[in-house]
């Protein structure tokens, strides 16, 4: 049965936690192409009002189905390149031949509606997040095996045999990053998965400094 863990990398340990209680706590959930990334986080999304989702900037044209500002920006890579020089993104990336990032400004909305702010990432741009927002929370998503990872992605009948071997070769080298992220879930059926992401949320809410009751007793300890 999968779960989910609380062990963390090395690099995670040396991170302080704190964050300032006025600040939204930043939720970054990465994995392997055919984890069910997406499908998690917009399970939370609908479960929970106190988040905002972060929606990305890219350079690929958009798929059938997809919004422009609700799936993500569509920009040009000139654009793209004008926001990079700029410092207009949290984290950029080149994933499959197209640029992808997260624009600084949706930390500002969340910080403005009074929410946390979860992004979907890869982990190149976590890495990044990590650096540039201390005491965010990464979380690793994968399948329970490389087996059940290799069916889901054959099942989608969509990519060339080519395509398929590519995207198992990046999940290695995505896996590879796996401990240097807070948490592990592992999605072996959507509804526990999805459970375990929020009480990792519920958690991380939880902790000393970002609760209106911590701040009211500590006041207690200051007082003569």
């Amino acid at each position: 049965m999968g779960g989910a863990s609380g062990k963390k990398g090395r690099g995670s340990r040396r991170r302080s936690r704190r964050v300032p209680p006025d600040e939204p706590l930043v939720f970054v959930v990465s994995g392997p192409s055919g984890a069910g990334k997406t499908t998690l986080v917009n399970r939370l999304a609908e479960a929970d009002d106190r988040l905002r989702v972060s929606v990305s900037a890219t350079t690929r044209p958009m798929r059938p189905g997809e919004k422009e500002g609700v799936d993500y920006r569509f920009i040009t890579e000139a654009e793209f390149a004008r926001m990079v020089s700029s410092g207009e993104f949290l984290e950029h990336a080149e994933v499959f031949g197209r640029r992808y990032g997260t624009p600084r400004r949706e930390l500002d909305l969340a910080r403005a509606e009074g929410k946390d702010l979860l992004l979907e990432i890869d982990v190149q741009g976590a890495a990044q997040v990590r650096r540039q927002v201390p005491g965010s929370v990464s979380i690793f998503v994968v399948p329970e095996s490389p087996e059940e990872l290799e069916r889901r992605l054959r099942g989608r009948r969509t990519e060339t045999e080519e395509a398929i071997r590519r995207r198992l070769d990046i999940a290695k080298a995505e896996v590879a990053e796996m401990p240097k992220y807070d948490y592990l879930v592992t999605n072996d059926e959507v509804d526990a998965a999805a459970e375990r992401l929020r009480a990792i949320i519920a958690a991380e809410r939880c902790r000393p400094g970002r609760t209106g009751a911590f701040r009211a007793w500590k006041r207690m300890t200051s007082t003569s």
